[in-house]
């Protein structure tokens, strides 16, 4: 009965869904009209890739930072032949986690009263048998972050999706825009999970979790901000939650930041 009625209140939604299953559409016309499993992971990472093209960057690194069971990372290696193929970019996938779960809260603002420590612990050599080209880094964010670039060599950062569920371990995970500017695209597109409130007890705030960690984040750091993107659910053809949850990340110092890439090469308006 609920998916009838909710068929019945959106009867946009029900032509869609009808429209991905013919698999007609261009990869365009599936950004546009959210025809994907995962519209935020679709958005973020073809738009990394098109900055890269713009930039005449052959190679760029997308993160999930909370791999849990591993969907989202499986998600992302499907999406990229035809992200890859659209752009002229190839794309690594990375895969942040502690591998055990979450860690014992911090204080308050990790929101120990909706995560316990021990959630979302991953099956790890069943992931890795069925990814691939993601790689895996486990071991806290706080230990795995400052090093990874020395470390794996990756190509620059381009999206990031963040699903720690805590302060602590957001914040820890922005480390990651530190890198020096050969290491990241000057925008970096970032989908974060934990912003929005939810049903059962999850009241988000400023003061705690992920919205806590930007906050901080922000205010620690002057040349380079995590911001959402003004407008962006305004201006989407579909109404839905997700892109409420779309950042960018502006390393303001990178030596590309300021370069043109609008498709309109030419903008003027005649009399």
């Amino acid at each position: 009965m609920p998916r009838m009625i909710n068929a019945l209140l959106n009867p946009q939604r029900a032509a869609l869904k009808i429209w991905k299953m013919l698999g007609t559409a261009s990869l365009s016309s599936r950004l546009q009209y959210d025809l994907f499993d995962r519209p935020h992971y679709a958005y973020c990472l073809a738009n990394a890739a098109r900055l890269a093209q713009s930039l005449s960057v052959p190679r760029i690194s997308a993160i999930e930072f909370g791999v849990a069971g591993g969907r989202g990372l499986l998600a992302l290696e499907e999406l990229c032949p035809e992200i890859e193929k659209a752009y002229g970019v190839q794309i690594e996938i990375w895969g942040f986690d502690t591998g055990e779960g979450l860690p014992d809260p911090v204080d308050y603002r990790d929101l120990p009263y909706i995560w316990k420590s021990g959630f979302y612990r991953m099956d790890h050599s069943a992931l890795e048998a069925k990814l691939t080209r993601a790689r895996l880094v486990l071991g806290d964010v706080k230990d795995t972050v400052p090093d990874f670039f020395d470390s794996h060599t990756p190509a620059p950062l381009g999206a990031a999706f963040f699903d720690l569920d805590f302060w602590s371990s957001t914040y820890d995970s922005f480390g990651i825009f530190s890198a020096k500017p050969e290491f990241l695209l000057p925008r970096i597109h970032c989908y974060c999970d934990d912003v929005i409130s939810s049903e059962g007890g999850g009241i988000l705030s400023e003061d705690v979790g992920q919205l806590r960690a930007i906050a901080d984040y922000n205010d620690t750091s002057k040349m380079r901000k995590l911001r959402r993107i003004a407008g962006l659910a305004d201006k989407r053809p579909i109404r839905a939650v997700w892109p409420s949850q779309i950042y960018v990340h502006h390393a303001f110092d990178h030596p590309d930041y300021t370069t043109y890439i609008h498709d309109d090469k030419n903008r003027q308006l005649a009399i």
